[in-house]
């Protein structure tokens, strides 16, 4: 007897392999978008991994947002997603620090002094800008009382900013960063330049030739006896502040 094909369409050997091939109740197309999920959740941990691993190697641990332009093709929102999460704190318009470990997830945030070197590091690269004035004088531990403005110089002109996650914000000042007498000193973001006590002295009485600061006033005072006559005598000739130094002299 003839067999009767006509239950059975006729779909060719092109569709039966397709249809046996195919997992039932489309759980191929499921399979496929778990696959695809899973996938893009690896690759952002990856991408997310490289870029705080380039955040925290970094000088003093931050970077502009320009910075990851060859990790993040938007690195603005994708690094406010990392400080929603805890991971990088910004420091000012653009501007990021890699949190410490230990400290994710807390409202960890760098002393004012270090996030104004790092902003600074950030803008003109490692070791180049020097923490002066007020600032360099709390570095040395001689002004007890916080100030809200961060102090830097820097080789060229730049309009102040602010801080991002506090009051006040970095001032620049142009200076011959490399003719400034200066010391390495560490901070919670990593080790900054910061003007000697002799050359932060000086600085601050050319700041303020009428002793009206007393801020600047007491850390002159403060840091004297830290100071050596002859450093004193040799930044003053080289950088055309004798008159600065006759007048610190004369008033301790």
């Amino acid at each position: 007897m003839p067999v009767d094909m006509s239950s059975e369409p006729n779909e060719g050997p092109q569709a039966s392999a397709l249809r046996i091939g195919e997992p039932r109740g489309g759980e191929g197309s499921s399979f496929a978008v778990q696959f695809l999920v899973r996938a893009t959740e690896f690759c952002t941990v990856d991408v997310e991994r490289d870029a705080l691993r380039m955040i925290e190697r970094a000088p003093m641990r931050t970077v502009r947002a320009a910075d990851l332009v060859g990790v993040y093709a938007h690195p603005g929102p994708e690094l406010s997603v990392l400080e929603r999460r805890g991971v990088v704190r910004r420091l000012a318009h653009g501007t990021y620090c890699a949190v410490p470990r230990e400290h994710v997830g807390t409202a960890w945030r760098p002393s004012l002094e270090a996030a104004t070197a790092a902003i600074a590091t950030a803008l003109y690269g490692d070791r180049i800008p020097v923490l002066t004035g007020l600032t360099a004088a709390r570095m040395h531990r001689t002004l007890p009382r916080a100030i809200g403005t961060g102090y830097v110089a820097v080789p060229t002109q730049r309009r102040p900013q602010r801080f991002a996650d506090r009051d006040g914000g970095v001032r620049f000042a142009m200076r011959d960063v490399t003719a400034l007498d200066a010391v390495l000193v560490q901070t919670d973001l990593g080790p900054t330049l910061v003007t000697t006590p002799e050359q932060t002295v000086l600085d601050l009485a050319r700041s303020d030739p009428r002793a009206e600061d007393l801020e600047a006033q007491d850390a002159i005072t403060t840091l004297c006896p830290e100071c050596n006559v002859a450093v004193l005598e040799v930044i003053a000739g080289r950088q055309r502040m004798r008159a600065t130094l006759g007048r610190v002299m004369a008033s301790q």
